[in-house]
C-alpha cells in the first residue's frame, strides 16, 4: 500500500464509479481497477461491492476511506512542513555562549536575527565556560559555545576554532617587552586565573590538562568574574593566561600587555555543543550554520585571533 493507491481509493470511494474516478485521477479504468484488486489482496477482504450501477463501499471500505484521508493529510502537511518550513524560522531559541563568543560574535548575531529572522525569539547567555555548560545540560540553552567540554555521552560537539592563550598582565608584573615567556617561568608570577563555571574546574582555559594542573597548583587567586578578573590585572594584583580577545580593550589601550608563552605553546578549543537527546530544530539547525559563519568572519578578518578547526569532533578524540 502506498500514497498512490490510497489516492486512487479514495476517488473511487468518493465518485462510487471506476470511470469517473480514472477520469478524476487521470488514469486508465483498468490501471484503476488494477490497483484496487491489489489492495483487496493485501488487505484479504473486499472494499467494494461491484454492482451494474456502480461500486459500492463494504464496511471494511468505508474504515479505510475514513483512514486513507488522516494518512493523505498528514503525508501533505509533512510535506509542507519540510518544503516551507526551512524558509521561515520562527519559534524561540536559547544560546549560551562564554565570554569570548559574546565579545567576538554577540552584538552580530543579536543585530542578524533582529533583521533576518524577525519571527524568531532569541535569548542570548553569556557566562564562564563552565556554567555555560551547565546551562546547556540541564536543557536552559539549547546550543552553546563551550570551551573545552568534558567527554560526555550526552553531548554532541563540534569543534570550531584553536586560540592561542599568552601571559597577560601590567608591564611591571610581565615585563615591558613583548619577547616570548617559557611556560616554566610561569610559576614564578602571581596567577589569577578565571574558575570558568560555578564550582566547576578551569578545564576551559587550556587544552592540556596536565599544564592546567600546574598553572591552578600555583596561582594565588581565582575569579568567576569577568569584570573582576579585568580590573584586578589593571591594578597590578596578578597576571593571568587568556586569549588577546579577553583583554582585548585594554590591550589596544596599552593598560595591559601580552605575552607568547613558549616551550610549550598553550591553546583551547572551542566547541559548539547541543544535547545528544534534543533533535535539531529548524531554528537550532540556521543559527548553528550563522554562528560558525560568523566565527569564521571574524577569524578571517583578524577581529578573533585564532585558527578555525573546520571539523566536527568529539572532546573524546582529543
Amino acid at each position: 500500500m502506498d500514497s498512490r493507491q490510497l489516492r486512487y481509493f479514495i476517488a473511487v470511494y468518493e465518485q462510487r464509479n471506476l470511470s469517473r474516478a480514472a477520469d478524476q485521477v487521470n488514469v486508465a479504468q483498468s490501471a484503476l481497477s488494477h490497483h484496487i484488486s491489489n489492495l483487496e489482496a493485501e488487505f484479504a477482504t473486499p472494499l467494494f461491492e461491484r454492482k451494474s450501477r456502480g461500486m459500492d463501499p463494504t464496511a471494511a471500505g468505508e474504515r479505510l476511506y475514513e483512514h486513507a484521508r488522516i494518512i493523505l493529510r498528514a503525508m501533505a502537511e509533512a510535506e509542507t512542513e519540510v518544503r516551507e518550513g526551512a524558509r521561515v524560522i520562527a519559534g524561540e531559541i536559547s544560546i549560551g555562549m562564554a565570554n569570548s563568543g559574546v565579545k567576538a560574535i554577540g552584538v552580530e548575531l543579536m543585530r542578524t536575527v533582529l533583521t533576518k529572522y524577525p519571527k524568531l525569539k532569541l535569548s542570548l547567555t553569556e557566562s564562564l565556560s563552565g556554567a555555560t555548560l551547565m546551562h546547556l545540560m540541564i536543557s536552559n540553552v539549547d546550543l552553546a559555545l563551550v570551551y573545552n567540554p568534558p567527554s560526555e555521552k550526552e553531548l554532541i560537539t563540534e569543534a570550531v576554532l584553536e586560540e592561542e592563550m599568552f601571559l597577560v598582565g601590567i608591564p611591571k608584573l610581565v615585563g615591558k617587552g613583548k619577547t616570548p615567556i617559557r611556560f616554566e617561568e610561569l610559576s614564578r608570577l602571581p596567577l589569577i586565573l578565571l574558575r570558568y563555571g560555578l564550582g566547576l574546574s578551569s578545564r576551559a582555559l587550556l587544552d592540556d590538562p596536565v599544564l592546567l594542573k600546574r598553572l591552578e597548583g600555583g596561582a594565588i587567586l581565582h575569579a568567576n568574574s569577568i569584570t573582576g578578573m579585568t580590573g584586578a590585572l589593571v591594578e597590578g594584583l596578578g597576571c593571568t593566561i587568556a586569549t588577546k580577545l579577553f583583554a582585548r580593550e585594554e590591550l589596544a589601550a596599552g593598560r595591559l600587555i601580552a605575552r607568547k608563552v613558549v616551550e610549550p605553546k598553550l591553546t583551547r578549543t572551542l566547541y559548539l555543543c547541543r544535547l545528544r537527546n534534543r533533535p535539531m530544530t529548524y531554528a537550532m539547525e540556521e543559527m548553528r550554520r550563522l554562528m560558525l559563519s560568523l566565527i569564521a568572519e571574524q577569524v578571517r578578518e583578524g577581529a578573533w585571533q585564532a585558527e578555525l578547526v573546520g571539523q566536527e569532533r568529539s572532546p573524546r578524540g582529543r
